[in-house]
């Protein structure tokens, strides 16, 4: 494995000629996560089922180009990463962020909720990885970086709720365990676990009275975060800055998982 030599440090988080794929972009963390690398200089590949934002994230950037498609799907899946493929020339970055979300109690939870929870949330990232990791394993480098959660670490009570932890649960270990099988293979894994941010996704307890009074109260820096607070993180494990660091699990939560 090639160890990167110094550089400055307002080269090391250039991504200039590298090609990325960004998951469940089509709005939130996702949106401005395509958003940034682009602007560190990547080639980004968009994805999402939601067409017409696709296309406006995609007008924004000259980089950022559209890839729909149904990520329950794993033919779908397939034929993404095959059609980013042939167009950019190959993947250096994979970003598994598309997650859904349905809190409820178990009680109320089917046998097809959780399903489709670990579907989404694990599931693809686990098929993507292995499509998108075997060009990056032939090359002999590439990063992946899965979003989890801070619920993959810490109960979601009182947002009742069993699929998304178990599937985030499940995002993490499965960081770790590709992070040590591709550690030679130049190859780095890595995760983020954000916590509350304000987002589509949260939009039913962030931004309501009770909600941010919940948050203010168990979050030590007293607020949600902001969708630009995701930048750094990302940038570090995406880009040379953390050519060191493979099976990490970074929290962006406020210090809620320190207390």
């Amino acid at each position: 494995m090639t160890v990167p030599p110094a550089t400055s440090p307002d080269h090391v988080f250039d991504l200039t000629g590298r090609r990325a794929l960004v998951t469940g972009a089509s709005s939130g963390l996702g949106r401005r996560m395509a958003l940034v690398l682009a602007h560190a200089g990547a080639q980004v590949a968009v994805t999402a089922r939601r067409v017409e934002r696709l296309e406006e994230l995609a007008a924004e950037h000259p980089s950022i180009e559209a890839f729909p498609a149904d990520l329950g799907s794993a033919d779908d899946r397939v034929a993404l990463v095959a059609a980013v493929e042939e167009r950019f020339g190959g993947l250096d970055v994979l970003v598994n962020n598309a997650g859904i979300a349905d809190p409820k109690p178990i009680e109320k939870e089917t046998l097809e909720d959780f399903a489709t929870m670990l579907e989404i949330n694990l599931v693809s990232a686990w098929h993507l990885s292995k499509l998108a990791g075997a060009g990056m394993v032939e090359r002999g480098s590439g990063s992946i970086v899965n979003i989890a959660s801070i619920i993959a670490t810490v109960a979601a009570t009182p947002v009742k709720q069993t699929g998304y932890p178990a599937a985030k649960g499940g995002l993490v270990a499965l960081t770790r365990e590709l992070a040590v099988q591709w550690s030679r293979k130049g190859v780095r894994v890595n995760a983020i676990c954000p916590g509350w941010f304000e987002t589509e996704m949260t939009s039913d307890l962030v931004g309501t009275e009770k909600g941010d009074d919940f948050i203010e109260s168990n979050t030590p820096l007293q607020r949600a975060g902001l969708v630009q607070e995701i930048d750094g993180p990302l940038l570090l494990l995406a880009s040379d800055a953390g050519s060191f660091m493979t099976g990490a699990v970074v929290m962006v939560d406020g210090g809620w998982t320190a207390r």
